[in-house]
């Protein structure tokens, strides 16, 4: 059975605790099927798809009614992956990722030539995170490294923190939830853009810009 096929005869969306001994297992079928799978993360719940499946990925746009023009990003299971996923490492890059992963700080920074263009919109950066949260790491481990993730809502509406919440706005429209509990942090993680002249900061977060910047001064 195709991706395709899979995400087309799907009707209703199983809820799954993450103590379930085979959730893992399980969501990782969903995923290389070209299914989608709603987890929890350090800051929000979140609705994945493999990465490296353009299909798959332009089911999270169509489920969230997201806008075409919006990045999607990447959630790795660590920062061994940037060279994979990212060209023109800098040392502010590998600077806060030091420093602040896994954390909910996500860096947007040039694409490399194996990201398909459905997650960058077409854009030439990507934008990257190493969550604080063990099942997400597993999870994400356990589908190859890199997830394309964003927020498990529909677009425009807020952030869920549990797993009754992405069932409102998602149910019907994804395969799987993975139950567990809500969320430490409630909010979305900051992002900081290290492509142009000099950093800024796109979207306040759980890290201060002031934290960013006492960072990157310790630079030559």
């Amino acid at each position: 059975m195709s991706g395709v096929e899979y995400m087309r005869e799907h009707t209703r969306t199983e809820v799954m605790p993450t103590t379930y001994a085979r959730a893992i297992d399980e969501a990782v079928w969903v995923l290389k099927q070209g299914g989608l799978v709603a987890f929890p993360t350090d800051t929000v719940y979140g609705v994945g798809a493999h990465a490296f499946l353009p299909q798959a990925v332009e089911q999270i746009y169509h489920v969230k009614g997201r806008p075409r023009s919006k990045p999607i990003a990447i959630l790795m299971e660590s920062a061994a992956h940037l060279p994979d996923l990212a060209e023109n490492l800098t040392p502010e890059a590998w600077l806060l990722a030091e420093r602040f992963w896994p954390g909910p700080l996500t860096i947007v920074l040039r694409r490399g030539p194996s990201i398909p263009d459905v997650i960058t919109a077409g854009g030439p950066s990507v934008a990257v995170r190493v969550p604080e949260h063990e099942f997400a790491l597993r999870l994400i481990g356990a589908a190859g490294g890199a997830l394309a993730a964003t927020s498990a809502n529909r677009s425009g509406h807020p952030d869920p923190v549990t797993a009754q919440e992405v069932l409102g706005y998602l149910e019907g429209r994804i395969d799987l939830i993975l139950d567990g509990g809500p969320c430490p942090g409630g909010q979305a993680s900051t992002v900081i853009d290290l492509t142009g002249v000099s950093p800024t900061v796109v979207r306040p977060g759980p890290i201060s810009s002031r934290e960013l910047e006492q960072e990157l001064t310790q630079l030559p």
